[in-house]
């Protein structure tokens, strides 16, 4: 996994998930514009198998989620998977090393947000653990995983 920088934005760009799925998820750019206007809580990093990009994430670190500095959260916002790299653990990785960035910063919360509906990413988010918390934002559902502390 790295940073998305000039050297390798376009790569970023470039990571496409299947057809299907486009209703479900951003594309890469409008991430990267999101991170761009939120430098100091989003986490864009492109996943790389070797050299090769095989998808791209973005967390939110530490948000004011109710705008009103009393809930602050942090978990993935966005998980683009390259769709001839999917099903091959990928996203299992990227939402591992969100979690573990997420521990390392004194987090034992990992929120994610998708769009629901009939083949949508529901099933993978819940079978990595997370549950519903009931809420919705923007309409999207949001779930919950708790973390594990890094020991000590």
């Amino acid at each position: 996994m790295a940073p998305v920088t000039a050297d390798n934005i376009e790569a970023a760009i470039a990571v496409k998930v299947r057809p299907d799925q486009e209703r479900f998820v951003s594309p890469v750019v409008r991430s990267l514009a999101e991170a761009y206007v939120h430098p100091t809580t989003a986490w864009p990093r492109l996943v790389l198998d070797g050299d090769r990009p095989v998808g791209f994430l973005m967390a939110f670190l530490d948000i004011d989620w109710d705008g009103e500095g009393v809930d602050f959260r942090s978990g993935l916002w966005r998980l683009n998977v390259a769709s001839d790299a999917q099903g091959r653990g990928v996203g299992r990785f990227a939402v591992e090393s969100v979690a573990t960035e997420i521990r390392h910063r004194g987090g034992t919360k990992m929120y994610v947000t998708w769009e629901p509906g009939e083949d949508g990413p529901e099933g993978f988010y819940r079978r990595l653990g997370f549950r519903l918390t009931g809420e919705k934002s923007e309409g999207e559902t949001v779930g919950v995983l708790d973390l594990t502390p890094v020991p000590s």
